[in-house]
């Protein structure tokens, strides 16, 4: 739903130390860091975008400093859902409760939940079930307090990687990807795939 700029914004803060030629694969060492440090134990997200950053600064022989890393945590709240999203999620609210399940903290969803702008039955984080994405863990804790099964529940993500395979593993109801562009589309999991949160509410029979 947030359109989640950590790539693009990680291209501005180091646009005076890496070459333009190298930016591409400086971000993809980035994304791929940031995936690794969620499968571990439990860290604080902070921790997790300054330990993937400077992971990919040592990589890539760039020089790192601790603002970097909290440049990329502060611009968080400050990230606008896609244009596509607060329409279509304020008619689906009128019928259906809504829910994020978000890889983040306590102190920084509520910026998120306000930037969308529409009502939500239960907004719950990484921080509060002790695990993130795409750990199985994170789905039990919001299982255990919705008291609810997967199958009565339509996961909607723009990340198979994250989201809708492991939403596929725990046997959800429905399986829905937007189709941001962003990773690699997969016809398999049994996922639905749209291009636009505008084709969303018609799934839902609205």
């Amino acid at each position: 739903m947030i359109n989640f700029i950590m790539g693009p914004t990680a291209r501005e803060i180091f646009a005076d130390r890496v070459d333009p030629s190298e930016m591409e694969p400086f971000l993809a060492s980035f994304r791929a860091y940031r995936l690794d440090e969620v499968l571990g134990a439990w860290k604080p997200f902070h921790d997790v975008v300054a330990n993937s950053i400077e992971r990919t600064c040592r990589k890539h022989g760039v020089l790192f400093e601790a603002k970097d890393a909290q440049a990329l945590y502060d611009a968080v709240p400050t990230w606008q859902p896609h244009p596509d999203v607060p329409g279509p999620l304020s008619r689906i609210a009128d019928h259906y409760p809504l829910v994020i399940l978000s890889n983040s903290m306590v102190d920084l969803i509520p910026h998120s939940a306000r930037n969308i702008g529409v009502p939500f039955h239960a907004v719950l984080t990484a921080e509060e079930a002790g695990a993130y994405k795409p750990l199985m863990r994170p789905f039990e804790y919001m299982f255990d307090r919705l008291g609810c099964s997967p199958e009565d529940m339509m996961h909607v993500s723009s990340s198979p990687r994250y989201d809708l395979m492991t939403a596929h593993d725990l046997g959800f109801g429905a399986k829905v990807f937007v189709d941001r562009g962003h990773e690699p589309p997969t016809e398999h999991y049994g996922l639905t795939r749209i291009r636009d949160f505008n084709d969303l509410p018609a799934l839902l029979g609205l």
